[in-house]
């Protein structure tokens, strides 16, 4: 693995932007690299000759210093085949392939992510991908959080690929949610239109910000339980962790989503160890036939099991 060493000094073009967004422009590097730079200790600030706490999220005043010395990117282009436990294929052909993703694996490597990965455990089952997408991210038209189970496509080849991906663009796609929250959403049946841009105190989190993308949320609370709801989504947009930060912002957080605000009392009770997040329905148009294709998938055991010691009234003491 390549070193990377780097001494800059901040003029006017860098002054005023977060330390991961100048680290990046200069150094050709992703966000995502960069902030782990920061968070192993690979970066120094200098103001005035004087090294200061740094952030991600740090400005950059006009004159003062970053000193540099990190990894590089690991190569991403040698995949590994991974057995992963869980990862099942629910429908295939020539074209596309649907997976029922477990929590703990990611769509594709990147840099910061050592597990197991969607690309991966198809590799293994001997399922081939041919696209023009990055070696890493080969037939990825959309993707889920690492904590977040459920339903992905994939496309197999260079027509399926193109025409997904435009799919999603266009908001084509019926991706259906289910999600347990904290308390009892109101009203019972509504749309959250906020926009979500990164958080400001954190480069791993995301928020509701005024400067961000729009992020269209519609959703349906199912059942109540009074400590909690089982709410069904309805993703008009697709931003990165929108269902999470969107009830987060309405201070009803995702269950066991203890990055974004949920009870850590309310998680152990409930056996949560990650978010209770699942996509639970997907449907498209084939790009092939031209028919409407739908799947659903099933809850996982974790979240059944949170959903039935409420649905039982096992409600934790204080």
């Amino acid at each position: 693995m390549e070193k990377i060493s780097l001494d800059i000094t901040v003029g006017p073009d860098l002054a005023g932007l977060r330390l991961d967004a100048a680290l990046a422009q200069v150094s050709g590097q992703s966000r995502s690299l960069v902030a782990s730079w920061v968070k192993e200790g690979q970066v120094e600030l200098l103001i005035q000759g004087r090294p200061q706490k740094v952030k991600a999220s740090s400005k950059l005043p006009e004159g003062s210093r970053l000193l540099v010395e990190a990894d590089g990117p690991r190569d991403l282009t040698q995949i590994s085949a991974d057995q992963v436990d869980g990862f099942s294929i629910v429908y295939q052909d020539a074209d596309l392939v649907v997976v029922d993703k477990p929590t703990g694996v990611a769509a594709h490597p990147s840099m910061g992510w050592h597990g197991p990965t969607v690309v991966g455990a198809l590799k293994h089952e001997g399922i081939e991908i041919a696209t023009s997408g990055a070696a890493e991210r080969q037939g990825i038209v959309h993707r889920l959080d690492v904590g977040t189970s459920g339903l992905m496509v994939v496309a197999k080849n260079e027509a399926s690929y193109s025409a997904l991906k435009a799919a999603f663009k266009e908001r084509t796609v019926t991706k259906v949610y289910h999600t347990l929250v904290q308390g009892l959403p109101d009203p019972l049946k509504g749309t959250i239109d906020a926009p979500i841009g990164r958080h400001p105190g954190s480069e791993w989190k995301f928020a509701v910000n005024e400067d961000g993308k729009q992020a269209v949320t519609h959703y349906e609370v199912l059942e109540a339980f009074g400590s909690g709801s089982l709410v069904e989504v309805h993703l008009e947009t697709g931003r990165t962790h929108q269902i999470r930060v969107h009830f987060s912002a309405l201070r009803h957080p995702c269950a066991g989503d203890l990055t974004y605000g949920a009870d850590p009392a309310l998680a152990s009770h409930l056996g949560l160890t990650r978010q209770w997040l699942h996509a639970h329905r997907l449907g498209f148009t084939h790009p092939t036939s031209g028919q409407q294709v739908t799947f659903e998938s099933p809850y996982p055991a974790d979240l059944s099991f949170a959903l039935e010691t409420l649905r039982q009234g096992n409600l934790p003491t204080r």
